[in-house]
């Protein structure tokens, strides 16, 4: 977590090393998500008077500028100094966000230095008060360092010379039988107070801005700074319409904003808040127990669990009984699970307790305890080991308030494009300048209309334009279930190109069918039975262990659990009772759980046996089962056990279910049949999903007391193998279609699953996931034993071990058409991990089937993934995926529970049909943000030109002109194209994601350059008329013969001239022009004939203009400030705009969209992917191959290296002739260099 370095003796050598570590900042969080490096810094006076003075002088831009540059901040008012000395700290993340923060060191007094220093203290806790305590501890208060950083306290440590933080007791590294030892009696009181110094008040707090607050926040965006810069500079030039407009746009989108966030900081707080603060009892001593406030409670308490449950205020170890817990806030899934308390004996109490390891026996924080299960005169009792942020509810809660930014090339590129939007400014600002001071223009002037030309190329409308897209695709989303809480990420998911999927309950349905039973008698296999009950089965060891291996329990009278034993259970046909609190209390052992088989199954050999005919009925129900200690399920040791004693025996049996593989390894090898592994790959190989049963007839001498004294290790020993259990689990309705829709869009799917890997191969190729003619080559990977390394072996699961030769030569034939598949475990992808590094991205670029795969593992994945430039969705239902839902670019949950608030998107169709839909969506809006950026950027340099040119006349747009360019054109224009709909379908092509690509830029600049073209024709041409001459009121070009006026018409800002008529006509049209040639349809959007508020629009406008144009409207004409032209020049004006629409239409449609997109940049990385098949549009192909050619050696293409890592590698891999490696081959981990040897 920290880095470690020794403290030196020497004082010069103390002197150099303080000086070395102001150089260099140090690292804390050292290996985890929220790693920082961070220098320290002391308040510099003449530093600070000096940024002052820059502050008056500038007008506050230089605070502004300080306040968005945070390190700025620091270091222009501080100066550096070591950590120890340090009043303000600099924090910068070691992401690839590099991210800076700004921290203030606190200095707090406390009786020692960690808030686990052995104090002994004896005070009556409730009345020591703290001056009594630090008499009593006999020593003098110390002064602690710290500071607090995204709801995480830092405190400085004097031996690691750096800040550190403590989790909780998890920090002192105590084993479970330490935990049961040292810490189950509980804290004094002041040692209770003492602790709370360092971990605070056990409180999840959400304060919810103020308004005000969340207003400055919001306004102080540099865009709302532009644009307030650009309202005041526009008032200045009395150009109030436009300015009121843009005001009204930005007070519309602030309000907008800060309804948005206020109420997701509400929702956030009110789910938060619900039942966080309770009282409880604690236990201060042995047998002390008074009430508290949970908000009171630090690690180290001892609380006690209420018979009716409790919302549980932290992250506590279960020391004593048993408890019944909805886990549903964390991990998505409403079933019941049974936690049983820390392990007293083995080898499970020897190892360190960690809440990760030991969630089975840990109650976490917001989860409801419902039932609890105890000893008569005894309670249930746990320690608290985590509270406040530190507890997993809060670190959930803590990423949802500080969320990683989006890292997205659209949004880096967009600033690119400004910069250099404010270098064409800049060289506008400059002629402006220049040509005025030429021409005498006063300095007012200058000073207005050069500011104004920056305005003009940086539209501050620009950021509205942006955000319209990506709201309405929200709302349609939202129409079709998908809620989105993340909107900005809606973009990202149109460039996806790999989506993971969980299985069960995901691409399967959640529950699971009993298929049928294979016992194990002498060795060998039995037939397959699909009646479980069937006579004479009832009551045998096989159906015994599916009756009592389960979690189930009944709350309010209805049997809960998982839904695989209560499909196992429900089979047997067998009865469960469990005891009530007056049954619990009249015995002096735990009243045991009790199933029992019903009367009917009882065999008639018993019922008509002389000895038992004249039994009472209690006597005849001798096959009643109680369940005396249950070992819970562990998907790290995948398996889980119970111990039973059956009425009227002696001795005890242990029953134990799990993955086969895990439980014939904790079998005698006799009692397993020969036949096992061909056995178990039939059925999954078919999609089964399979468990193994085994059972274990204890020693007599073993009590019921030592039996709960006993680790699992040694009970789950020398089993006798029963057989196997098949369960079903079926498909999807909409699976496979779906899939098949994502395959022909060319996006890659893969499976991340926590079942079984032959069952997650079969259920890939069921789904189509992986086609027929496709291999699979299964990794397996064994860690370093006994002096052996690690090692790879490379299996092909399809085919017998005698084929293997064939099989090596299919593969070398399907390596060139890339037609294989890797399928790797858990445990694989562990060794794999630490021991080849150098396989990882080999493997993830072709790997699809991820089994046995835990949360964290799921995560790391989608990490490799990203690894590689992939953008990566990831589609689970909620359950332990929630990891690798918040890590993927674009993550959806199925889930609907509180879990969901990880993801940013949460379908409320269970199935995956959502996925496709989102994939389009997310293309239609990156698309219309492409297009209205495109726009908006052509709208500026088309109007940058115009007034350029007018400025070399001393002319300008007229207030009128640009209110109706800005509001009538532009405005309306943008938010009626953002109104296509996604495309119905998804294709091949994935739409560009950077700004700065070839296809884009080419859009851009050929429509600048006719644009330009256009306008400098009208301009030079207009001169060339007969009638032309400076306009003046008494002009008469139009040969209208009339009273002539005799008013003075006085024209300051020379607005009323004949080429600024022509330029704003030409400009209007070309407008719309480039609206709509920007206004793609297919294949992202729906074509934009079919927006009929766009249409509409686009009709009116250019019917309005048309008609202005050519039929002189005194009215008109007066509000937009335009002069009268004669006819002829009128069909002039006409012809121009006729050929730049169709010189637009057809550079956009046949240079960009066929030249240059199709046969240029078809092969660029960003739009297609590794997997994509040579055989998809083999016709067009073949007719473009000769111009795609001759283009892309023009263009540069062919020599181009792929950007994404993931393209560049698949092209290096089919250069290699070694891979993929063949079956039956080891790559052992030797050194870097892993070399391959066959069997």
């Amino acid at each position: 977590m920290l880095s470690h370095k020794p403290q030196s003796q020497d004082h010069t050598a103390s002197y150099t090393c303080d000086r070395m570590k102001t150089e260099a900042g140090k690292i804390i969080n050292q290996g985890l998500e929220d790693e920082m490096e961070v220098w320290g810094y002391q308040h510099c006076l003449w530093k600070t008077l000096l940024v002052g003075l820059g502050t008056v002088c500038t007008g506050g831009l230089l605070l502004l500028l300080l306040y968005w540059l945070p390190e700025w901040g620091v270091k222009s008012m501080c100066t550096r100094t070591s950590l120890r000395d340090a009043h303000t700290l600099l924090l910068r993340t070691t992401d690839e966000f590099k991210q800076w923060f700004r921290a203030r060191v606190e200095v707090m007094s406390a009786p020692g230095r960690t808030p686990f220093d052995s104090v002994d203290v004896q005070l009556n806790g409730d009345c020591a008060s703290k001056a009594s305590q630090e008499e009593h501890l006999g020593m003098q208060p110390v002064q602690i360092h710290c500071f607090t950083h995204h709801n995480t306290k830092y405190y400085w440590n004097d031996v690691l010379q750096n800040f550190e933080f403590y989790t909780g007791l998890e920090d002192v590294k105590a084993s479970c039988a330490d935990i049961h030892s040292d810490h189950s009696a509980g804290l004094s009181k002041t040692l209770q107070d003492y602790r709370a110094t360092f971990f605070g008040v056990n409180e999840i707090t959400v304060r919810v801005p103020s308004l005000f607050t969340l207003l400055i926040k919001e306004v102080l965006n540099p865009f709302y700074i532009f644009q307030l810069f650009s309202v005041i500079l526009w008032c200045t030039d009395s150009y109030y319409y436009y300015a009121s407009a843009i005001v009204l746009m930005s007070i519309i989108s602030i309000i907008t904003s800060l309804y948005t966030v206020k109420k997701q900081f509400v929702m956030l707080h009110d789910m938060v808040a619900a039942h966080s603060v309770v009282r409880v009892s604690v236990c201060r001593g042995d047998k002390d127990i008074c009430q508290a406030m949970s908000t009171d409670l630090v690690p180290g308490d001892v609380i006690v669990i209420p018979a009716n449950g409790m919302i549980m205020p932290c992250d506590a170890a279960l020391v004593q009984g048993t408890c019944i817990v909805n886990e549903s806030m964390l991990t998505g899934e409403s079933v019941p699970v049974t936690k049983t308390s820390l392990p007293t004996s083995g080898q499970e109490a020897e190892a360190s307790y960690s809440t990760e390891e030991h969630k089975r026996h840990t109650l976490f924080c917001g989860t409801q305890v419902i039932q609890t299960r105890f000893y008569t005169g005894e309670l249930v009792k746990a320690v608290v080991v985590r509270t406040g942020f530190s507890t997993e509810k809060g670190q959930l809660v803590r990423s949802i308030l500080h969320p990683k930014p989006t890292d997205f090339r659209l949004y880096r590129d967009a600033y690119q494009f400004l910069l250099c939007l404010v270098g064409v400014a800049g060289i506008g600002f400059l002629y402006t300048v220049i040509l005025s001071i030429i021409n005498q223009v006063p300095a007012n002037t200058i000073v207005i209309e050069s500011l104004d030309i920056i305005t003009i190329t940086v539209p501050p409308a620009l950021p509205a334009a942006m955000t319209a897209g990506i709201v309405f695709a929200q709302r349609r989303l939202k129409r079709v279930g998908i809620f989105c809480i993340s909107p900005q990420r809606i973009n990202m998911c149109g460039q996806v190109n790999v989506v993971c999927f969980d299985k069960t309950g995901t691409l399967t349905e959640d529950g699971l069918d009993l298929w049928g039973i294979q016992r194990a008698e002498g060795g060998s296999f039995s037939p397959p039975e699909s009646n479980v009950t069937q006579e004479g089965a009832a009551t045998s060891l096989f159906v015994t262990c599916m009756a009592t291996c389960h979690s189930l329990t009944k709350i309010e009278g209805q049997l809960s659990g998982d839904p695989l034993d209560l499909k196992m259970f429900s089979a047997t046909g067998w009865i469960l009772e469990e005891p009530t609190e007056e049954e619990t209390a009249l015995h002096n052992p735990i009243m045991p759980t009790v199933v029992r088989p019903p009367k009917e199954s009882i065999p008639e050999a018993n019922q008509n046996n002389p000895l038992t005919q004249n039994m009472e009925l209690p006597e005849l129900s001798s096959f009643e089962v109680g369940i005396v200690r249950q070992f819970p399920f562990s998907s790290t040791l995948q398996r889980m056990s119970v111990v039973v004693k059956r009425l009227g025996e002696k001795h005890m049996d242990a029953y134990l279910k799990g993955a086969p593989e895990v439980v014939t390894s904790l079998c005698k090898p006799h009692t397993v049949p020969a036949s096992f592994v061909d056995t178990l790959e039939k059925y999954t190989m078919q999609g089964f999903r399979v468990i193994a049963v085994a059972h274990r007839q204890l020693e007599s001498k073993l009590s019921w007391h030592k039996v709960h004294n006993l680790g699992r290790d040694v009970i789950e020993n020398n089993m006798d193998f029963l057989g196997l259990i098949i369960m079903q689990n079926k498909m999807k309705e909409v699976t496979a279609s779906v899939l098949e829709q994502l395959r022909q869009a060319n996006i890659r799917t893969l499976m991340v699953t926590g079942d079984n890997m032959l069952t997650g191969i079969s259920v890939a190729r069921d789904c189509g996931m992986v086609r027929s003619q496709e291999k699979v080559i299964v990794a397996e990977a064994t860690p370093p034993k006994d002096f052996h390394p690690a090692c790879i072996t490379w299996q092909h699961k399809e085919e017998p071990a005698h084929h293997t030769s064939q099989v090596a030569i299919n593969l070398e034939e399907d390596a060139e058409q890339q037609n294989y598949h890797f399928a790797v475990n858990g445990r694989a992808f562990a060794v794999i991990l630490e021991h080849f590094p150098h396989l990882l991205q080999k493997l993830v670029l072709r790997g699809t089937v991820f089994a046995r795969m835990a949360p964290d593992q799921k995560t790391q994945l989608v990490e490799a993934l990203q690894n590689m430039d992939y953008i990566v969705g990831m589609c689970g239902d909620g359950a332990n995926d929630c990891g690798a839902l918040k890590r993927a670019h674009s993550g959806i949950s199925l889930s609907e529970m509180e879990s969901s608030v990880a993801s940013p998107f949460t379908s409320s169709t269970p199935n995956i049909s959502c996925v496709p839909n989102l994939i389009r969506e997310g293309r239609a809006a990156l698309i219309t943000s492409f297009c209205v950026f495109k726009f908006m950027a052509l709208y500026s340099i088309i109007q940058y030109l115009t007034v350029l040119q007018l400025y070399s006349i001393l002319s300008n747009l007229g207030d009128f002109q640009f209110l109706f360019i800005d509001i009538a054109l532009i405005l309306t224009m943008v938010f009626t194209m953002s109104l296509n709909s996604a495309w119905k379908e998804l294709v091949q092509r994935r739409p560009p994601s950077s700004l700065i690509s070839g296809q884009l830029l080419s859009s851009v600049l050929t429509q600048i350059v006719t644009c330009l073209l256009f306008q400098v024709t009208t301009f030079l041409l207009v001169k060339q008329q007969s009638w032309y001459e400076t306009w003046t009121p008494q002009s008469d070009a139009c040969n209208i013969s009339g009273p002539t006026s005799n008013e003075t018409y006085v024209d300051h800002k020379n607005i009323r001239n004949y080429e600024n008529t022509s330029l704003f006509y030409v400009s209007a049209f070309q407008y719309l022009a480039v609206a709509i040639v920007f206004s793609k349809g297919k294949p992202f959007r729906q074509p934009s004939y079919k927006s009929w508020p766009f249409l509409v629009l686009c009709v009116f406008l250019y019917t309005f203009l048309l008609l202005v144009l050519l039929v002189p409207l005194d009215a008109v004409e007066n509000f937009l400030q335009i002069v009268c032209v004669p006819r002829d020049w009128r069909v002039t004006l006409v012809l121009i705009v006729l050929g730049n629409t169709a010189v637009s239409f057809m550079l956009e449609i046949v240079i960009v969209d066929i030249i240059l997109w199709r046969l240029v940049f078809r092969d660029d990385p960003g739009l297609r992917g590794p997997s994509e098949s040579p055989a998809a549009g083999a016709p067009q192909l073949a007719n473009d191959r000769w111009a795609s050619s001759f283009l892309s050696w023009l263009f540069c293409q062919r020599s181009r290296p792929p950007r994404a890592r993931y393209m560049h590698l698949d092209l290096e891999l089919k250069e290699d002739a070694d891979w993929p490696p063949q079956p039956a081959t080891v790559t052992y981990a030797v050194d870097p260099q892993s070399h391959t040897n066959s069997f």
